[in-house]
């Protein structure tokens, strides 16, 4: 019998390996990630397009065609499709990604062979109705009227516009206009342009077997159209740094956010930038939290964040606090700006954000469909898959040192932007 009153010993990560991931190609040339793992008979597809808003060519008509595409095909409109997919115990979700369109069905291995049709005229013959896009577009104008009610919304929109300009991909806003703007032509448009062979990867993880894979073969490797693969050119307009205070007189709470336009994960210094921001404000354990939360108790929530696109990159800080405390909290998070600069993180610190950082890198290989998640950043980013081992070996050398360097070329008050939005903001 174990004994339960010593606490097991607590094991270094060292090493961390990727699982064996087959590619194989349909026979239009789309290649297909196979995560063979699992015991349950469940399986997950998903369907991958270049066809995020680096790819348009009218604002919004990536959401607008992604959100219609179970809205009716060749042959089903969307409570048909809805009914069928619910008998079968099977889901197909079309979530928005910024740089990618995606579809993702959840299947019964039993089922497979009944739903896998369905994902597959959604992506062939989606019929854009016009009255679809009319719910759409009313439904996505409230929803917008809601959320420009909130501060930290507000802000957030604000910021991105000031890194990457009013008219990028990455920076545009929506609004009631250009969502009365849209029209099925610029759906159908964005579909026919980028929903094709060339275009595309397949990810299918879970209880994978032969037969499965011809069938994925004989639905999505016949009929999807070919097509040219796409290089976006996207023009980014160098701005200084802004400062924006937007007031909010009858706000019980002020937004901050405070951040910097940064890069790509191709780029040399987004690993030790990715360090920085997990020590700042990254994870709980972050100096922000404990500053500004548990010790200060100004806030529920501060974060900071490093955004990573396809194409580029932002890395901002994030809370809400009562109006008054606006001007102290700007005060402590400089602060510890500063403090990163002039002062070496402690081993016991850098050992904790170590040992956070290996134990995520652990989920991200725990179970079939986590894998895959990891192998949709890999191929969507145009990572390698030793990436994951090389992530480790750079965790394992972090160094306050290097902590210390990147904070002092990252890190400065003058290449921040700010933006309040609040009543705080009279007084900021």
């Amino acid at each position: 019998m174990p004994n339960r009153s010593k606490a097991p010993k607590i094991k270094t990560i060292t090493d961390i390996n990727m699982p064996d991931i087959e590619v194989l190609h349909l026979d239009n040339g789309i290649p297909v990630y196979v995560v063979a793992m699992g015991t349950q008979e469940v399986l997950k597809v998903e369907v991958i397009f270049q066809g995020g808003r680096p790819y348009e060519r009218k604002k919004l008509a990536s959401r607008g065609s992604s959100s219609l595409l179970k809205e009716g095909t060749q042959h089903y409109n969307s409570a048909e499709l809805a009914e069928k997919l619910d008998y079968y115990g099977s889901s197909l979700a079309t979530p928005y990604h910024t740089d990618t369109a995606s579809l993702s069905l959840l299947s019964l291995n039993k089922h497979f062979s009944k739903v896998l049709p369905l994902l597959g005229e959604v992506i062939k013959t989606p019929s854009f109705p016009e009255d679809e896009l009319q719910a759409f577009i009313q439904r996505s104008v409230q929803h917008l009227q809601v959320d420009l009610s909130k501060n930290d919304v507000v802000a957030y929109r604000q910021i991105t516009e000031m890194f990457f300009g009013p008219d990028h991909p990455y920076g545009y806003n929506s609004t009631a206009e250009t969502y009365n703007q849209l029209h099925r032509d610029d759906l159908v448009e964005h579909h026919e342009r980028l929903f094709t062979s060339d275009n595309c990867v397949v990810i299918i993880s879970g209880k994978v077997t032969k037969e499965v894979l011809e069938q994925l073969n004989a639905c999505l490797g016949h009929g999807i159209r070919p097509g040219k693969i796409i290089t976006p050119i996207l023009d980014v307009q160098e701005a200084p740094p802004q400062r924006q205070l937007i007031v909010k007189p009858d706000s019980l709470q002020s937004a901050i956010r405070i951040g910097f336009r940064t890069f790509n994960r191709h780029h040399p210094d987004y690993f030790d930038l990715s360090i920085l921001n997990l020590v700042l404000g990254g994870y709980f354990g972050s100096r922000l939290m404990t500053n500004i939360r548990e010790e200060k108790g100004y806030t529920y929530n501060i974060y900071s964040t490093l955004d990573a696109m396809q194409f580029d990159g932002c890395f901002y800080i994030g809370t809400e606090v009562g109006n008054e405390f606006v001007q102290d909290t700007l005060t402590q998070i400089y602060l510890e700006m500063d403090r990163l600069q002039q002062e070496l993180v402690d081993e016991d610190e850098l050992e904790m954000m170590r040992n956070y950082i290996l134990g995520n890198y652990l989920t991200m290989i725990d179970g079939p469909f986590n894998v895959a998640e990891l192998v949709r950043l890999l191929v969507t980013e145009n990572l390698p898959f030793t990436e994951l081992r090389t992530s480790v070996e750079r965790t394992l050398a972090v160094t306050p040192e290097s902590i210390m360097e990147t904070a002092r070329k990252y890190l400065l008050r003058e290449k921040m932007s700010e933006v309040i939005v609040g009543k705080g903001a009279v007084e900021a």
